[in-house]
């Protein structure tokens, strides 16, 4: 059970879960909590500190101040660290789990994947680190015209100091230790601030770190109401980097953050574009998985399909076929379809398909909705100037753009404001690698729903997806900074002969 066992000091005897701060678990002089709600049930689940702006203050003073020594630290013992970290994070895979499926309705299988993953990566990101950081570069000066060969360069890899972690709700686990990993093998020290559903699978997660032994005030964990540390946090002076996954927040954070560098991943509006040639078997299994899966709420979920007319009636067909074989519960239950995470979620994405309704869309089910939970529904015949259309719905719905033209369908990929990922089904991979080549996201799958991952391939949008690139070798990189050390090499007093 979640907060017993290992996991006990986590949880104030009040039952509001604790945060982390210089090593030790604290309850916030706020005397407040923030409640997260299960969207199963649409109750009080769980409730966690309300931390104040001092606290803030205090975490990120010992966190400058551990990140001096941990800079020390020999590579190596950085790496060991981050292996047990991950180990004990997979044996503790259950209860973090069970925290996921209560906090954001992940399917229980799902969210023990996620965990699982989340301890991979972490193992990866120590190898990785070790390889790329303990190798330097060497310049002559003679290399450059007019030059003699009187000065040696040695390039190196430093870090930031603090970073600062905001990770979304869909993958509160995932998308922390993502940034955590990287971030400490690195040299630096890490704040995070986990989404109010997610955040106790998040402080679970925390404390498997303090378990691996990590030294007081490396990391830090703070929960509390965007509207009192949100925007303190992101201006902070003490942060030296900010890496954020999530939505238009991350717009208003970059607008503010300062000169610190920014690693975002924001929305996307993934384009499936389908040619007449295509296995419209695999589009099919491709479109039921990228588009319903975790009930759409993935930033690289399929979120509008472009079908050539000629195969849009026998696309359709097969997906509906897929669709009504989804089963439709609760998380507990390893459900398809699950509650969408919060009510004002669900709420927006019954706007869309109001709107599409309203404006002549073909609804290929009935729309139908209890509490949180939205059955899944394709919309057929959508038009560019419905919601749908443009909108990131962040649920199980989907709609369906005929294209007469493959022309028609890279407009409306690259017409959109997200560029994350995309994808084409054709047979022809002439016609694959040109289509990718037109479409402006930051990946193009082939012949495959979009999916971030495996972890350390590159991951990154185009315009109001993001900037920067994640992937763990990208992430490393990019929170350190390169360091010159110039050797002047004194002139010869001696004769060669």
């Amino acid at each position: 059970m979640a907060g017993t066992g290992i996991f006990a000091e986590i949880l104030g005897e009040d039952n509001v879960y604790k945060y982390y701060s210089d090593g030790v678990w604290k309850k916030s002089s706020s005397g407040k909590s923030v409640a997260i709600i299960n969207p199963t049930t649409r109750k009080t689940q769980y409730k966690v500190q309300a931390c104040t702006q001092e606290e803030v203050n205090k975490v990120m003073e010992s966190s400058k101040i551990a990140q001096k020594a941990w800079a020390k630290t020999p590579l190596w013992k950085r790496a060991e660290m981050l292996h047990k970290a991950a180990a004990i994070l997979k044996e503790n895979k259950a209860p973090i789990a069970e925290c996921l499926v209560k906090e954001i309705a992940k399917p229980a299988k799902d969210a023990v994947t996620e965990v699982v993953r989340s301890g991979d990566l972490v193992s990866y990101c120590g190898e990785e680190g070790v390889r790329i950081l303990g190798e330097g570069k060497f310049l002559t000066s003679d290399s450059f015209p007019g030059n003699e060969r009187s000065k040696y360069c040695l390039v190196s890899k430093i870090p930031l100091g603090v970073v600062l972690a905001i990770p979304p709700f869909n993958y509160p686990v995932n998308l922390a230790v993502s940034k955590i990993a990287p971030a400490l093998i690195a040299g630096n020290s890490l704040v995070l601030k986990p989404p109010t559903q997610g955040a106790v699978a998040a402080l679970h997660m925390i404390h498997c770190f303090h378990l691996a032994g990590f030294p007081k005030g490396l990391i830090s964990c703070v929960t509390g109401k965007g509207s009192e540390i949100g925007d303190f946090l992101t201006m902070h002076p003490g942060v030296n980097c900010i890496s954020f996954t999530g939505g238009d927040t991350g717009i208003a954070i970059s607008k503010k953050a300062g000169m610190v560098p920014l690693q975002m991943e924001l929305g996307g509006k993934d384009a499936c574009i389908v040619l007449e040639d295509a296995d419209l078997d695999l589009v099919a299994a491709n479109i039921i998985k990228g588009g319903f899966s975790y009930s759409g709420q993935r930033c690289t979920a399929v979120k509008v399909v472009l079908v050539m007319e000629s195969v849009a009636d026998s696309l359709v067909e097969k997906v509906n076929a897929k669709v009504s074989k989804l089963t439709v519960g609760p998380p507990e239950e390893n459900c398809d379809i699950t509650p969408v995470v919060s009510e004002s979620s669900s709420n927006f994405i019954e706007g869309l398909v109001m709107d599409a309704k309203q404006k002549g869309a073909t609804f290929c089910q009935e729309y139908k909705r209890e509490g949180n939970l939205i059955w899944p529904l394709l919309l057929d015949h959508v038009k560019p100037e419905m919601r749908i259309a443009w909108e990131e719905p962040f649920g199980p719905v989907l709609p369906v753009i005929r294209i007469n033209s493959v022309e028609q369908g890279i407009h409306h990929c690259n017409a959109s404001n997200f560029g994350l990922q995309g994808c084409v089904f054709t047979r022809d991979i002439n016609k694959a690698i040109l289509i990718g080549d037109a479409m402006e996201t930051g990946t193009v799958q082939i012949n495959s729903a979009p999916a971030r991952g495996p972890d350390h391939f590159p991951f990154q949008g185009l315009k109001d997806s993001g900037i920067g690139s994640q992937g763990i070798t990208n992430s490393i990189t990019m929170m350190t900074k390169i360091k010159s050390t110039v050797i002047n090499l004194p002139t010869p007093s001696y004769t060669m002969g």
